[in-house]
C-alpha cells in the first residue's frame, strides 16, 4: 500500500514538474526531485528511467551530488520569476498579493541563485 502512496505522490510531482516547463509560476526542479525520490522509494523501473531522462536525469544527478542547480536553469527561473511580476503588475493585481508573490518569489530566487553551479566535468 505504502509503496502505491509513493508512486502516486511521484507521478503527480513529475506531472507537475512537466506543467512547470510551460508555465511560470509552476517550479520545475523541486517537483522532478521530489518525483525521484518518491519514485526511489515506488518503483526502480520509474526511477532509474527518471535518472537516465535527457531533461531530468542530470538535474537530479546535480543535486544528489553536491546540491547544485546549473547556470541555464538559475538563469531560466530568475527570468521566470521576473515574467510573473512583470505579469502581474501588467494585470493590475492588488497590491497585497503583489507584495505577497514578490516576497515569494524573492525568497525562491535568493535559494535558487545561491545553489553552487556544478563542476565542470
Amino acid at each position: 500500500m505504502l509503496r502505491i502512496v509513493w508512486f502516486s505522490v511521484g507521478a503527480i510531482a513529475l506531472a507537475l514538474g512537466v506543467l512547470g516547463i510551460v508555465l511560470p509560476l509552476l517550479p520545475t526542479t523541486p517537483f522532478v526531485l521530489l518525483a525521484a525520490f518518491a519514485f526511489a522509494r515506488s518503483s526502480t523501473r520509474f526511477h532509474d528511467w527518471l535518472l537516465g531522462h535527457r531533461v531530468f536525469g542530470q538535474m537530479i544527478l546535480n543535486w544528489r551530488r553536491d546540491g547544485s542547480i546549473d547556470v541555464r536553469t538559475k538563469f531560466v527561473a530568475a527570468l521566470s520569476m521576473v515574467a510573473v511580476l512583470v505579469v502581474s503588475v501588467l494585470l493590475h493585481v492588488p497590491p497585497l498579493i503583489l507584495g505577497l508573490q514578490a516576497i515569494v518569489l524573492i525568497a525562491v530566487a535568493v535559494f535558487v541563485l545561491s545553489r553552487p553551479s556544478p563542476p565542470d566535468i
